[in-house]
């Protein structure tokens, strides 16, 4: 029995996950299931058919997962421009003001990647001698197609981010979907750790694979198992929650 005044929300209350053998059949019957694991293992593919360093495969997991983040934060960013007024912090109107704004919101976005990814810079830290070494930023310096590869990845995201919707959803939809995709990409993040572990990256690489998969197939139950009912979220309220 919860104690007065330490009730919980619907939304924070944590969902287990159904067995594996409703998983696999849920899995081997969706199409779309396959093409995400199939995606999520061409690093694994590289690595292995290709001779792929384990530096590379582990910076296209971080920066996916980084420049996700980054385009989403930009949309709502976006969102909140649109709803200031065109003069407000700012003295008069018009270029000058619309200036002001706009580097507002700049400043404002690279706060909130900064604090928001917080994880993925966390995430160097353990990683740093392979997504800061030498091989990789050679490998990237000499390499055209792959700085195509990433660029066209990076515009993808923030395609997909901008036509989303955020700019008129209303706002408990809004919270929701941010909140949704938001923690996902976090997930993510804390995925990663597994990587630190030094020379096991042949198992750490397809485990990575297929935790991605997971996320990305499943979406609703990685939430649910961590924070509650996923079509929910807009209700939690952490600071509500900590004066429980």
């Amino acid at each position: 029995m919860e104690q007065e005044g330490q009730t919980s929300s619907p939304a924070d209350r944590q969902i287990r996950p159904p067995p594996l053998s409703q998983h696999l059949r849920e899995f081997a019957a969706n199409p779309h299931a396959w093409l995400v694991l199939g995606r999520n293992l061409i690093p694994v593919v590289g690595i292995y058919a290709f001779g792929w360093s384990a530096a590379l495969s582990v910076f296209s997991y971080w920066f996916d997962g980084l420049t996700a983040l980054a385009a989403i934060v930009a949309a709502v960013v976006l969102r909140l421009l649109h709803e200031m007024p065109a003069n407000v912090g700012w003295q008069g109107s018009g270029i000058g003001a619309k200036a002001g704004k706009i580097l507002t919101g700049v400043v404002t976005w690279i706060f909130l990647v900064v604090v928001v990814g917080l994880p993925y810079w966390i995430v160097l830290i353990p990683l740093h001698n392979m997504l800061l070494g030498n091989e990789l930023r050679d490998q990237l310096a000499h390499s055209p197609a792959l700085w195509f590869t990433f660029g066209a990845l990076a515009v993808g995201h923030f395609w997909k981010a901008f036509h989303t919707g955020y700019d008129v959803m209303p706002e408990n939809q809004l919270k929701q979907r941010a909140r949704w995709d938001v923690y996902l990409l976090v997930l993510r993040a804390g995925a990663m750790f597994v990587m630190a572990a030094h020379g096991l990256y042949f198992i750490l690489v397809p485990l990575m694979a297929l935790l991605l998969t997971y996320m990305e197939v499943w979406p609703e139950r990685v939430l649910g198992a961590v924070w509650g009912d996923p079509s929910r979220l807009w209700e939690y309220d952490p600071d509500e929650k900590t004066k429980r």
